[in-house]
């Protein structure tokens, strides 16, 4: 299984994402896909937009290994990971991980490990602006004791 990795300023259809992870391969029977928007609220401020910056090719490659390690604990057989940087606004899509497999079970677990590993140890950088101004996202404790129970 080698996953599909993508990092984009354009939006994505998350049908058409989930619709790939599937498309023609009869040993599918579950897929579990989870998406990630950009919220209006963040640490009690609201917030106007965010911009989301990488390190390309890294980037691409610590989210390759974060679904191989997925196919290695979950019978996955395909992966689509899409993810946008740059300048993005309340409601607008940010992430889409869609995992197909066997069965359901293994779907969603490998789902949500994808993702959990993704806010921990993808190299991405937000910055949202406020009505105070620009500030840098803080990673949260919450998302490194999510991955940590996968360990």
């Amino acid at each position: 299984m080698t996953p599909a990795v993508h990092i984009q300023e354009a939006p994505f259809d998350p049908g058409a994402l989930i619709e790939a992870v599937h498309r023609a391969n009869p040993k599918v029977g579950a897929v579990a896909a989870f998406v990630g928007l950009v919220r209006d609220v963040n640490e009690g401020s609201e917030v106007s937009e965010m911009t989301l910056e990488h390190y390309p090719g890294m980037t691409e490659r610590a989210i390759e290994r974060i679904c191989r390690d997925a196919a290695e604990r979950w019978e996955v057989l395909d992966v689509r990971v899409v993810h946008r940087v740059g300048t993005l606004r309340p409601t607008d899509p940010i992430v889409i991980v869609a995992v197909a497999s066997g069965h359901r079970k293994d779907a969603f677990e490998a789902c949500e490990f994808i993702m959990d590993f993704l806010k921990t140890r993808a190299p991405f950088w937000k910055k949202e602006r406020t009505g105070d101004g620009e500030r840098w996202v803080e990673a949260r404790a919450s998302d490194g004791e999510a991955a940590a129970r996968w360990e």
